[in-house]
């Protein structure tokens, strides 16, 4: 059998252990794009490849308690900004949601408490998580910030499974003071189904007859895998829930390779192994702000930018070969650029590969910038690309110096060196 362990409401959750006083209210965690980043003078960036997830970002500010109310969320002309991450139960009884602007459900519910998010709380709450169920699973995969999986096969017998998730869920409390809610099925896919009809704090198995009848009713966007694209499809030929998909073997199958696994997956006839570590893949940063036009700020966001995703770049050791950046503009126009590149990587040659990209880009000149995106992926160590040895002396020095760099933000911090041009 396999066990899914999510952390209800982690974010509030996270916050009631820091203030009881916050317990059985309405809650809720505001989030709000981190444009301190590109002052001149920002300090206390922390980077974190632990966790990932919605809302989970891989560069952030560090708490600070000044932070921890609605004044946050203000900008200069004291209107309240940003949207929510997460909230509690209490807080939901008002229609209150993930992702809704904190004005909205201010005004949804006016004595709604918000607080700033603290991801180095929720990195340290997680990675003690994962540590007690590595003690008590053999087999654990860490999903997101918030989400686990394990494999209870050979370890808890199948008639003992219910004892040991009651058992789990309440330890779990009273150790880590977190609430969790737990799912066991067949496979991780319908594991997980499980878990979201156990919430909150509760737990659920789905045994291998119950399948059926269990998925017969649930709306197909809430089984993972399923995005937008697909539930449109699907709805398309008026399939709205599992049960109906199920009993759509033909036309589904009929799609692509994908859908046909899909089916699969739905019908818990196909699994995924629960993998105890991950390669990353990829890695990126961007920013929303307020609309700004002007091109020689954006080019020194540009410059902000590639310094941090360069420091992480060196952090995770590897050499990126595939660049990409983005630009989102005001009344929804996009543009985008990428480039294949497999030489030594330094931060000066990323510095103004970015900088190039976003020349390229930025075809819409006319128009104010909203978003900056900047992201790297197919690492050598995973393409098996061969590097150029093109000027490889010449980039072999600022590498050394490269290097150095790196060493002195380790030990003081990611804004001790900056380029001239983002001053």
């Amino acid at each position: 059998m396999k066990i899914h362990i999510d952390i209800d409401c982690f974010f509030v959750s996270a916050a009631r252990i820091k203030d009881p006083s916050l317990n059985n209210k309405p809650v809720a965690i505001g989030g709000r794009s981190d444009t301190k980043i590109f002052n001149s003078n920002e300090k206390k960036q922390t980077v974190s490849f632990e966790n990932s997830g919605s809302f989970v970002p891989t560069f952030f500010k560090e708490h600070e308690e000044s932070d921890d109310d609605l004044d946050a969320f203000k900008d200069a002309d004291g209107r309240v900004r940003g949207i929510l991450t997460t909230s509690s139960y209490e807080a939901r009884a008002y229609g209150i949601k993930t992702a809704m602007s904190i004005k909205e459900a201010l005004q949804l519910c006016p004595h709604l408490t918000i607080k700033s998010p603290n991801m180095s709380l929720y990195q340290k709450l997680s990675h003690e998580l994962h540590e007690y169920l590595q003690s008590k699973i053999p087999l654990v995969e860490q999903a997101s910030i918030d989400e686990f999986y394990g494999d209870l096969e050979g370890w808890i017998e199948d008639d003992e499974v219910q004892g040991f998730i009651t058992h789990l869920k309440e330890e779990i409390l009273e150790i880590i003071k977190l609430p969790v809610s737990i799912g066991v099925a067949k496979t991780r896919y319908i594991a997980k189904l499980a878990t979201t009809a156990a919430k909150p704090f509760g737990c659920k198995i789905v045994l291998p007859h119950e399948l059926n009848s269990f998925i017969d009713n649930i709306p197909i966007g809430e089984f993972a895998g399923i995005g937008k694209s697909m539930k449109e499809k699907l709805q398309s030929v008026h399939i709205h829930t599992l049960g109906t998909l199920r009993a759509s073997r033909g036309v589904v199958e009929s799609w692509s390779p994908y859908s046909k696994e899909l089916y699969k997956r739905v019908c818990g006839l196909t699994d995924s192994p629960i993998q105890s570590t991950h390669k990353r893949k990829s890695i990126g940063i961007s920013r929303t702000f307020d609309a700004l036009y002007d091109r020689d700020e954006l080019q020194r966001r540009v410059h902000v930018l590639a310094r941090h995703l360069s420091y992480a770049i060196l952090k995770l050791n590897v050499i990126p070969t595939v660049f990409h950046l983005s630009i989102s503009y005001e009344m929804n126009q996009n543009s985008h650029k990428n480039i294949s590149l497999a030489e030594i990587f330094t931060e000066k040659k990323f510095d103004s590969l970015c900088l190039s990209l976003f020349n390229e880009a930025d075809s819409q000149k006319r128009l104010h910038i909203i978003r900056l995106s900047i992201n790297c992926s197919s690492f050598t160590r995973d393409s098996r690309k061969e590097l150029s040895l093109i000027g490889f002396n010449d980039e072999q020095r600022m590498k050394n110096l490269t290097k150095s760099t790196q060493i002195l933000r380790e030990k003081y911090g990611l804004d001790i060196f900056k380029w001239g041009s983002e001053l």
